[in-house]
């Protein structure tokens, strides 16, 4: 099957059901894309690392504060401010605890600082992410006077020239579910009525022959029911240069110069008509903007794990996002889809260069939506979510081992990314973005070396008070109020989000009160468990990262299926071998000390028993029932959902 340059496609390479359907489309045959309209859209090389760090100090690039600000720009300055204090605050009083219980004359005082300095970074790690839920518990509460809200929305202004491409990046995804998403979202537009605005691109990057064949087939067939009302157009290219990063820039090259905006969409993306026309609504009265982020809810996988990332997204992911809004503004994220940008400063600005050098942290940008972000920002346009608006709606990975090999992709993408966080231009805010990317994979490594340095001061001085999570082991009272603060900050966004639930009346949709309560529970146990898996997984991504060992870039499984155990095992062996021989060696020299790793070590030798367990649709579906882990897209599923669902088992 071959596309020729015109958009055309030539029937003899159409498979015999494609050929069939097309016969009955005299008008709209063959027309695969639209004429090319080409434009430019070239990468500026990046500075680098060890250069763009002398230009920042030079010219405090990013971190000067201008004249005439913005009120919602001073406002952040001031947020941020109070932020890093609090942060800085709480990470003193905890060293001072944790240098208070240490013995007076240190026999291996290089130990002691370096477990100081691992204790330093990763306290405040901790503690940040515990204010940004608490002024997300705030935001929730209290709307942010600051931030761009859907109230903001007038549909009635649009004009017919606010011209929006709707973009669907691919590449070997199964066509049945994603033409059903796609078909529910172009349903949804056809009934809001604004439809004229937009045109629907499908931009394959797909290389396996069969799925070529399926993804026409589809293309065709939504193309057919739509009819002359949207727009669907289809384009695979042949060569695959730069992953999604590279295809949405070819798309910008080609048809870029015929839309203001347009909304990239990933392959288990579902939004509503009345959202996109929001979205362009929001554009249109804020010329500024340049990229507008929804907060997309994870909804549609049955499986234990997943719907336990579904309702955790849905119960404190949300209180992390309004605390990301209160504390970002109009220096938010960008995270790749579900979102809207204003074509002509992308296409100006944000073309991506290659990363110079060699290993695994060279080469094309993998995570390129931060750093669009960054570029977009530095270009003077502003970077907005809209966390307030609702229709719009994603998948998570239906078991532990699919999440952990999206993760190794982020991990990698996210480790590139650093190599940018000196570039002359960019914002402090998203300087602090690349950094908290890479400490979000990096803090695993750390944490674990805490853990190694802290076990060694435990066997080699057991009198010392090494710091521990089990208190009851007749510690000190510092360490006691130390174990107590971490695991303060750790839970405590889980109360504050069932607290802001109940304020504002919304328990029914989670199931009601008692349901909502023993759900955060549930989740909070299996959080505990997955923890150490995640470390561990986590450091052998940063390790891999840093050594350039290959990475070969495959979507992750959207369907719920469960994981084998012969799979779980093959792929945890050497860890729980590792860990057993440890916590064997450990019990032989000093016995008390395995109670002090079991939190640590149980669930390492237990992870193939709880991917299993966790990766099967019966016990989500089980909980389910029992009221367990609801969230309100399962208690009242919207419209748009039940219909991209139903075809999609059509």
């Amino acid at each position: 099957m071959q596309l020729s340059h015109a958009g055309t496609i030539s029937a003899s390479c159409v498979p015999s059901a494609c050929q069939t359907r097309m016969q009955k489309m005299p008008s709209r045959s063959i027309q695969s894309f639209p004429p090319i309209r080409r434009g430019s859209m070239t990468p500026r090389p990046w500075t680098g690392f060890w250069q763009g760090l002398q230009r920042v100090f030079r010219e405090k690039s990013g971190f000067e504060r201008n004249a005439d600000l913005l009120p919602w720009e001073e406002a952040a300055y001031r947020r941020r401010g109070i932020l890093l204090l609090i942060v800085a605050a709480s990470s003193a009083f905890a060293v001072d605890l944790l240098s208070y219980a240490q013995p007076f004359e240190y026999a291996h005082p290089l130990l002691h600082l370096l477990q100081l300095v691992l204790f330093v970074v990763l306290f405040g790690w901790v503690t940040a992410g515990f204010v940004t839920a608490l002024m997300g518990f705030w935001v929730q509460l209290h709307p942010d006077p600051h931030a761009l809200s859907l109230e903001q929305a007038n549909v009635d202004n649009l004009g017919e020239d606010a011209r929006t491409a709707i973009i669907m990046p691919i590449c070997n995804e199964p066509p049945g579910p994603v033409f059903a998403g796609l078909r529910a979202t172009c349903e949804s537009l056809l009934e809001n009525g604004r439809a004229g605005l937009f045109d629907v691109y499908v931009l394959s990057d797909t290389y396996s022959p069969a799925l070529q064949e399926e993804e026409l087939a589809a293309w065709s067939a939504l193309r057919e029911k739509l009819g002359e009302g949207l727009n669907l157009y289809y384009r695979r290219r042949k060569h695959r240069t730069r992953k999604k990063a590279g295809n949405v820039a070819d798309f910008c090259r080609r048809w870029g110069r015929n839309y203001r905006y347009m909304v990239v969409l990933d392959a288990d993306s579902v939004m509503t008509g009345k959202t996109l026309t929001k979205l362009v609504a929001l554009m249109e009265s804020n010329p500024q903007a340049g990229i507008l982020q929804t907060a997309p809810r994870a909804c549609g996988v049955t499986t234990f794990h997943a719907r336990i990332q579904q309702f955790a997204g849905r119960v404190v992911g949300a209180l992390f996002t309004s605390g990301m809004q209160f504390w970002q503004l109009g220096e938010s994220h960008y995270w790749g889809h579900n979102a809207i940008i204003r074509v002509e400063p992308f296409m100006k600005h944000c073309a991506l260069a290659r990363l110079p050098g060699r290993g695994g942290l060279s080469g094309e940008i993998l995570s390129h939506d931060f750093v669009e972000a960054a570029l977009m920002r530095r270009a003077g346009y502003h970077i907005w979510l809209v966390a307030d608006l609702d229709g719009s709606y994603e998948q998570q990975p239906s078991n532990l081992m699919e999440e952990l090999q999206r993760d190794r992709r982020w991990c990698q993408g996210n480790l590139m990314n650093f190599r940018l966080i000196t570039e002359p231009g960019f914002q402090a805010v998203h300087r602090a973005m690349i950094l908290t990317g890479a400490m979000a994979y990096v803090s695993a490594p750390l944490w674990l070396a805490f853990l190694l340095v802290s076990l060694a001061l435990r066997l080699m001085e057991p009198v010392s008070g090494v710091f521990t999570f089990i208190p009851w082991l007749g510690l000190s009272s510092s360490m006691d109020a130390l174990w107590m603060i971490t695991m303060s900050w750790l839970f405590m966004p889980r109360a504050l989000a069932v607290i802001a639930i109940l304020k504002q009346g919304n328990q029914a949709a989670y199931g009601g009160t008692a349901s909502l309560i023993k759900s955060v529970f549930l989740e909070a146990l299996l959080s505990a468990l997955q923890a150490p898996i995640r470390m561990v997984a986590h450091t052998l991504f940063v390790l891999t990262a840093l050594t350039g060992i290959a990475l070969e870039w495959k979507s992750p499984d959207r369907e719920a299926r469960s994981v084998q155990w012969k799979d779980a095992f093959n792929r945890f062996k050497p860890t729980m071998s590792v860990v057993f021989l440890t916590l064997l060696a450990i019990f032989l020299c000093q016995s008390n000390a395995v109670l002090w790793l079991l939190p640590i070590g149980l669930p390492l030798l237990m992870a193939p028993m709880l991917i299993v367990v966790t990766s099967q649709p019966r016990w989500g579906r089980f909980l389910r029932r029992q009221h367990w882990l609801l969230t309100p897209e399962e208690r009242m599923t919207p419209q748009i959902l039940t219909r991209a669902w139903t075809l999609k088992y059509e």
